[in-house]
């Protein structure tokens, strides 16, 4: 049995078929689809531990990282916590040593109490409630059978997840929208009940069943929630809104956060109280007996499932919308809308959404309003690469001019991640009143300085190891747990990794010259600020009492003069001696711990200059671990060999040097590797500029470590722009991959980034073949022939994977042309697409 296109992660586990409310515009039970009558009542163990059976089964098989499962009904608290608390622990023992269980519950809350609560905290249980806003708006539709109001249980169940005790189970509350509620009393009313997330959902209709509207406009939900779009925005985005922040992330280049929008495959499947499972819920609006797959648990796999054509139609991202939607200029946020409300009876779902209008002009206001957001910009990144910029960075070049257009929408996507570090940070339930006040007090200094002096701003977020930063901020933020092989430097605890956002604003307010006052975490004895230095403190006599034992700093600067104060120290630096880079001994105003300011150095060759950073706590990010502070003869050293490698490039392989001299920003010693005769250096992801090196025996070596690794640089930018592999593909092609000897399960990425690099490594040893004699010559002539074809082979095995995009394909076939040319530098300006 093959595969599905997309692995399925996400699961709806009805637990129970029937609720305690009659809302009437409830899809299970007011819908076309019927079905419900005729399921068991509360789901039985037995299915219960089948299912889980089966998760655990397909997540094992494609080696998911994690699983998230939501217990739904009907309302799904009516099976109790007794049987609530066996699910959990079948689905934790299924899934221990496989996958992390992401394990949710949406109710409507008017049964929750402290026990069930014990329960949800016992299993790590993250519940949603749904209300509809104020009282008015929520007994429009959610009542109780006879007509009894539900909102005062509504709003105590949501006061019990506000608490202290329970508040990091609280995953948000979900309204469904009426445009006859008002949408500012309905905004106001769920962001005064502080919840982590908003969920607006749009009514479910079809086509032949289309949606309220009380006048001609065909875009009144649009209207609806623009009103609360643009009061969100003006509040300073104080809550995530899951269809604003879906709309912000597809606009710029980011996946959606809903099924309802974008174009990612949808990887939900529906497993019924009777073990059934079926396609997403919001179907049984369409039809009766749409969202059937005619599949159960009992005797069928998850596999299986995942080929069930209604399943697999929704994998296929832009190919599966109706010709309309394809030439729709916002089709990327917009993905069609939710596959529901497509459905129309003659054409079944080959049409666009019901609100088609209300989507459109939504997300056209909300890329007009972007760039005039009050806070850090969420620049929309347009970016493109010209073509012929394109054409030579897909050879193994591209010029300055190309490197600038990367540098450009990397800035964009910094800018977005400091927003989405802080919407997230402002969400965290457990953080303190302190902390809170430190991160906005941070993001406030953020926002003057981008107002008055956004060249300071830029300068810092250009920095490569803000970006590392940020992401791994959101990790941790949102529980995200991934093992990326790094050796990430460990601090304090997520207090601290949030704090460096006040450090970011120090800095930047230094290099603007604009008073601040802010709050930073002390990590591993020193204050940093990114792109300056650190400064080194000496023991403290009283360690801090916070439960997650971060000792934190204040920096107040004033005129020319950084004031910091942390527990037992006080100190002050003149500012023009931080930013001209200065080192030595701080004098202490009064009693309190030694310290030393230590400067980010900088590595000088003719038309270059980069940072040799080793001070940055987040630069340990690489595949090898970073280096402590060098000392004044090992920097000394390491100019001296950057000087004489960057000659070599200049000199040699001059093609390289206009996009290095562009893009390497930072150079960041890792630790001399055990074995002596091994070079080793590294790149990461998400610090776009840096190359990471233990420094070689020699110049020349320097100087091809250089190259290879800022291939990694610009091809993760382009990454970061387009879809070069298709993510509707789970795996490479099963031929082994050449630059990895006999490895058949690479990852496609990693393997056109081996192939990348590998050009370039190519050209450095066809040129140091032409220049070389003797026993030198015939080396340079064999490595030149091993990376050739090691270059060639992967070209061949992404070209044959079947798993690259059309301008993927494109762009290896350019790789293609280099390699067939003996080298991109004589292969760039020759071939076209």
């Amino acid at each position: 049995m093959s595969s599905p296109p997309v692995p399925l992660s996400q699961y709806v586990l009805k637990i129970h078929s029937r609720c305690d409310l009659a809302c009437d515009h409830c899809y299970v039970y007011e819908s076309a689809d019927q079905s419900w009558r005729g399921r068991p009542v509360v789901i039985s163990d037995e299915t219960v531990a089948r299912t889980a059976q089966r998760i655990a089964e397909h997540a094992s098989a494609h080696e998911l990282d994690s699983v998230q499962v939501i217990l739904h009904g009907g309302e799904p608290l009516l099976a109790g916590k007794v049987r609530i608390k066996r699910i959990a622990t079948e689905l934790e023992s299924a899934l221990r040593g496989i996958s992390r269980l992401d394990l949710r519950i949406h109710t409507n809350g008017v049964q929750l109490d402290e026990e069930f609560c014990d329960v949800f905290a016992e299993h790590n249980v993250k519940v949603g409630i749904s209300i509809d806003g104020d009282r008015a708006a929520n007994d429009r539709h959610r009542r109780y059978a006879d007509g009894r109001s539900s909102y005062d249980k509504v709003i105590r169940a949501i006061g019990l997840l506000s608490t202290s005790r329970f508040r990091h189970l609280f995953a948000g509350l979900l309204c469904t929208i009426d445009i006859a509620n008002d949408p500012v009393a309905v905004y106001e009313t769920l962001t005064s009940l502080y919840p982590p997330r908003i969920d607006f959902l749009l009514p479910h209709a079809t086509w032949d069943n289309p949606p309220v509207r009380t006048t001609a406009s065909e875009s009144q939900y649009a209207d609806w929630l623009t009103t609360i779009f643009d009061r969100w925005l003006a509040e300073g985005r104080p809550v995530q809104i899951r269809t604003f922040d879906s709309v912000i992330s597809t606009l710029t280049g980011g996946d959606s956060l809903t099924e309802a929008l974008g174009l990612a495959p949808v990887t939900v499947v529906i497993i019924e109280t009777d073990g059934s499972y079926e396609q997403v819920d919001s179907l049984k609006a369409a039809f009766d007996g749409a969202p059937v797959t005619g599949l159960d648990v009992f005797t069928h796999s998850v596999d299986v499932v995942g080929q069930h054509p209604g399943i697999a139609a929704r994998q296929q991202g832009l190919a599966g919308l109706c010709q309309a939607c394809q030439a729709c200029p916002v089709v990327t946020s917009c993905g069609g809308g939710l596959y529901t409300h497509r459905y129309r009876a003659e054409t079944g779902f080959d049409n666009p959404s019901v609100f088609c209008a209300d989507l459109l002009k939504l997300i056209t206001h909300i890329r007009t309003r972007l760039p005039e957001v009050g806070a850090v910009r969420q620049e929309v990144p347009t970016h493109d690469v010209s073509c012929h910029d394109f054409r030579a960075l897909a050879s193994g070049l591209g010029d300055a001019a190309a490197i600038a257009q990367l540098i450009k929408a990397q800035r964009s996507l910094r800018r977005v991640l400091i927003g989405a570090v802080y919407q997230a940070g402002a969400a965290v339930s457990e953080a303190s009143d302190a902390a809170r006040a430190a991160l906005q007090a941070a993001w406030t200094v953020l926002v003057t300085i981008d107002r008055e002096r956004p060249d300071a701003l830029a300068c810092v977020l250009a920095h490569p190891y803000v970006r590392a930063w940020a992401v791994r901020c959101l990790e941790q933020l949102t529980s995200l747990r991934r093992d990326t092989g790094q050796h990430i430097q460990e601090v304090q605890g997520p207090a601290a990794v949030l704090g460096h956002l006040g450090a970011i604003a120090a800095a930047s307010a230094l290099r603007a010259g604009v008073d601040a006052d802010v709050t930073v975490p002390v990590i591993d004895a020193g204050i940093h600020l990114p792109t300056l230095g650190r400064l080194v403190l000496g023991p403290a006599e009283t360690l801090p009492t916070a439960a997650d034992k971060t000792e934190v700093a204040t920096i107040a600067i004033t005129g020319g003069t950084v004031s910091i104060w942390a527990v037992d120290g006080f100190w002050t630096l003149p500012a023009a001696r931080l930013l001209a880079g200065e080192s030595g001994q701080v004098t202490v105003a009064g009693t309190g711990r030694p310290a030393e300011w230590q400067p980010v150095r900088t590595l000088r060759a003719p038309g270059l200059c980069v940072a040799l950073e080793d001070t940055d706590p987040y630069r340990d990010c690489h595949r090898w671990r970073a280096s402590p502070r060098l000392t004044d003869s090992e920097f000394a050293q390491w100019q001296r060999h950057f000087e004489d490698a960057w000659l070599e490039i200049q000199r040699e392989h001059s093609a390289y040097a206009p996009a290095l001299a562009a893009g390497l920003s930072v150079l960041m010693p890792l630790s001399p590797p055990q074995q002596p005769d091994c070079d080793i250096s590294a790149t990461a992801r998400h610090a776009f500029g840096a190359v990471a090196v233990a420094r070689p025996a020699d110049p020349a070596t320097l100087a091809l470590l250089l190259i290879n690794e800022f291939q990694h640089v610009k091809l993760g930018a382009i990454l970061d722009l387009y879809d070069l592999c298709d993510p509707a593909s789970s795996r490479p092609s099963s031929r082994p991959s050449p630059a990895e000897g006999h490895e058949e399960s690479r990852a496609l990425e990693r393997i056109l980034q081996d192939t990348y690099a590998q050009l370039a490594v190519t050209d450095v040893w066809r040129a140091r073949q032409e220049v070389a004699s003797g026993a030198a010559a015939e080396v340079a002539s064999q490595r030149f022939a091993y990376w050739r074809t090691h270059a060639a082979d992967g070209i061949e095995t992404l070209v044959s994977s079947g798993s690259l995009t059309p301008l993927g394909l494109r762009f290896v076939n350019q790789m293609r042309r280099s390699v067939a040319h003996r080298g991109p530098a004589q292969a760039a300006a020759k071939d076209g697409f």
